[in-house]
């Protein structure tokens, strides 16, 4: 079948103007091939590539479609699709992440669940997260410095025992073991010794324990009591108590009442201290001059009259 003149100009014609429009918009930055089913987000740095997964709650639900540089935002935009299937919010995140020990990044989409549903077109937050090698490393680096300064405190353990224990000479090196050989039998004695007493007092040790058992109970059951006992109201009337105490003290101290008066009164205890006194020389001139006020007469008689000096009035 031949193909005319009039068909292969008219196909020329349609090639050459697609031609033109696909070149005009890629000028332009525009990928007419490009799907539109795809959405955006923005990074710092670029560490994917196209081959890269995308997941959500670690499950692949789409690739990388595009990886471009913005000279302008000086930004790595990366345009991906995923399942038509996956619904999520506009304000989920794009979170870049290390997929395993051997290397390799990945984007994981962290639904929000909050806000509008995102729509094809729209760009989304982005973050990046630490990896797990660099965490590794860091670990490493810590546990080698460790290990590090373990080894060197081993080796000087070991040149420090090197040192007790070498001997040039054949007699240090059959005392060395000699007293090894000494010290294993003393510690040997020293567990048979440990086990002969634990098996002679075993009846006393479950004493002891059975005695610790009954006492733990009781202390359980006091604690019990005393947490029943109205201990609350107790301690309330006792403040009461040291409350109504406390302000009877400032009356006393005040000078208030019989008992304040009694202590802050100066005139009485002057004449309580005057009155003992008097008291004291009364009794000492009755002990010396009893007959000034004790008569006694046997047969009736009159009984004599003394002046204040003691002597007989008649």
């Amino acid at each position: 079948m031949k193909i005319s003149k009039e068909v292969k100009t008219a196909i020329l014609v349609i090639l050459g103007i697609a031609l033109f429009i696909f070149g005009f918009n890629y000028l332009k930055g525009k990928n007419l091939f490009e799907s539109t089913d795809v959405y955006y987000t923005k990074f710092d740095y670029n560490a994917l590539t196209k081959a890269s997964t995308v997941t959500v709650n670690g499950n692949n639900v789409g690739k990388i479609q595009d990886i471009k540089y913005d000279y302008n935002s000086g930004k790595t935009i990366v345009s991906f699709t995923v399942n038509d299937k996956l619904k999520f919010s506009k304000s989920s995140k794009v979170r870049m992440y290390e997929t395993g020990l051997m290397g390799g990044n990945g984007l994981a989409i962290i639904n929000s669940y909050e806000g509008e549903m995102a729509k094809y077109g729209d760009t989304l937050p982005s973050e990046v997260e630490p990896g797990l090698v660099t965490s590794l490393t860091k670990n490493f680096s810590g546990i080698s410095d460790n290990l590090d300064i373990t080894l060197k405190s081993t080796d000087s353990l070991i040149n420090n025992l090197n040192r007790i224990v070498i001997d040039d000479s054949e007699e240090g090196l059959k005392r060395t073991i000699a007293e090894l050989n000494s010290t294993l039998k003393s510690f040997k004695q020293l567990s048979f010794s440990a086990n002969g007493l634990i098996s002679k007092n075993d009846e006393n040790i479950a004493i002891i324990l059975e005695n610790f058992k009954t006492t733990s109970q009781n202390l359980s059951l006091l604690s019990t009591e005393l947490k029943e006992a109205n201990l609350d109201d107790t301690l309330k009337n006792l403040s009461k108590t040291v409350a109504s105490l406390n302000t009877v003290l400032s009356t006393i101290e005040k000078g208030e009442g019989s008992m304040g008066k009694l202590l802050k009164d100066e005139g009485l205890y002057n004449n309580l201290e005057g009155a003992s006194l008097q008291l004291e020389q009364l009794l000492q001139d009755m002990k010396l001059n009893p007959k000034r006020y004790v008569h006694f007469s046997l047969f009736g008689k009159k009984a004599k009259q003394y002046d204040a000096e003691g002597n007989e009035v008649k």
